[in-house]
């Protein structure tokens, strides 16, 4: 058996690894973990770093574990009142939520990513937030980023390349946009998978 020598790959080819990565699709993403011989459970963004960790350091992250008092049970189903708590097994994306957080918001509230991300974080932190806890965040948080507006998220790659194509071809019809988008995903897709079978060929020669 040979020591393998972390990471495998240069710092540039890490790079250009993971922006690959980010054009793929969920199904893609976690086949890409198996062929590494990683859990394949997790969203997005974990799924890429748990790949690149993997790459960096050979460290096989462990997927995070929701702590139980931001979890719901049977006896705490969802409660649409200000002062429930938003638990984990229990809180939906629905219509009857939406309708809800539009009597505390108005009728401007719409499901927002960065209002998912916080609630994640709540959740993470142990500390599940109320309705009204929720409504508050998003309406400080909408009138922020009124003032300072964010760049989509690296994993949000599908909406930086729309808008990458507006401005360097601002002539493009939809159906040219979306083309464009099809090919640059399948490119990208089958480029880090022919990567990642080549570590997943190396790692197990150097295992033997």
């Amino acid at each position: 058996m040979s020591i393998i020598t972390y990471p495998l790959l240069t710092e540039q080819e890490q790079n250009s690894l993971s922006d690959a990565l980010h054009f793929m699709k969920m199904a893609e993403l976690q086949d890409a973990c198996r062929i590494l011989g990683l859990p394949d459970a997790g969203k997005k963004a974990e799924l890429i770093e748990k790949i690149m960790m993997f790459i960096r350091t050979g460290i096989v992250m462990p997927l995070p574990k929701i702590p139980e008092i931001s979890r719901a049970t049977l006896r705490n189903g969802q409660h649409l009142h200000p002062d429930a708590l938003m638990l984990y097994g229990s809180y939906k994306n629905d219509a009857a939520t939406r309708a809800f957080f539009k009597t505390l918001i108005g009728p401007r509230f719409h499901y927002t990513a960065f209002g998912i991300d916080w609630l994640n974080d709540r959740w993470m932190a142990g500390k599940p937030p109320t309705y009204q806890e929720f409504a508050d965040y998003w309406i400080a948080e909408s009138e922020r980023r009124k003032k300072n507006p964010h760049d989509p998220k690296k994993e949000w790659r599908y909406i930086n390349f729309m808008q990458d194509m507006q401005i360097t071809h601002p002539t493009a019809s939809k159906d040219e946009m979306m083309t464009a988008w099809k090919e640059a995903q399948a490119h990208n897709a089958q480029r880090a998978r022919r990567i990642l079978m080549a570590i997943a060929q190396y790692v197990k020669t150097r295992d033997i």
